[in-house]
């Protein structure tokens, strides 16, 4: 196997990139010059040996616990449910949520081998019960909107519901900017049953 090929092979083996993007990628970086490429190598190795999940929480950090569990700014009153440390980023991003969060690590799904047991949940639970002179009042289940997100939120809020915690769901819906006409009937739904009034 020649080194573009193992480059590719190797870019092909990320999330998202398929072999095009894979190649497209790998000439790219031939194109880079040799310090260029030693900083982007540099980047992910460094990455790789400091970046590790945050030991109350579970997002990525170089330091534990991160940012958002220290920062004592942050609504602790409040949790916020989140599949992978990814889905944080675009909820920052609106400023509108100020509490804290807890990272799965990933979704139920029972044909992939997925279970309870696989995911961050033991230690959702603590982090409701020990709580100590912040209590928690509000866990918010920010699971994407699939099957298997459906099923974690179901099987969270059953065991969230009995240590007297209110549970909430983010609500879904038409986004701005769309149209009526291009969206499916389970999004038209969604929309309907979670309207608001004016």
């Amino acid at each position: 196997m020649s080194l573009i090929e193992r480059l590719a092979d190797e870019f092909a083996r990320l999330p998202g990139i398929g072999r095009k993007t894979a190649l497209r990628l790998t000439y790219h970086v031939l194109k880079i010059t040799p310090a260029d490429a030693g900083r982007l190598a540099g980047a992910i190795m460094a990455a790789a040996e400091q970046i590790r999940p945050c030991e109350v929480c579970g997002g990525y950090t170089e330091t534990s616990p991160c940012a958002f569990c220290l920062n004592p700014r942050r609504d602790r009153s409040m949790i916020c449910v989140v599949e992978e440390a990814s889905d944080i980023t675009p909820i920052e991003g609106t400023g509108y949520y100020h509490g804290l969060y807890h990272v799965l690590g990933g979704r139920l799904s029972p044909l992939d081998g997925i279970g309870p047991d696989e995911l961050n949940i033991p230690a959702l639970l603590r982090r409701v019960r020990e709580a100590g002179s912040s209590p928690v009042s509000e866990v918010v289940l920010a699971t994407n909107p699939s099957v298997e997100g459906e099923a974690t939120a179901l099987y969270l809020h059953r065991m969230l519901s009995p240590l007297g915690v209110r549970v909430s769901r983010i609500a879904r819906g038409l986004p701005v900017g769309g149209d009526l006409e291009y969206a499916d009937g389970v999004t038209i739904a969604e929309a309907l049953e979670h309207r608001r009034e004016l």
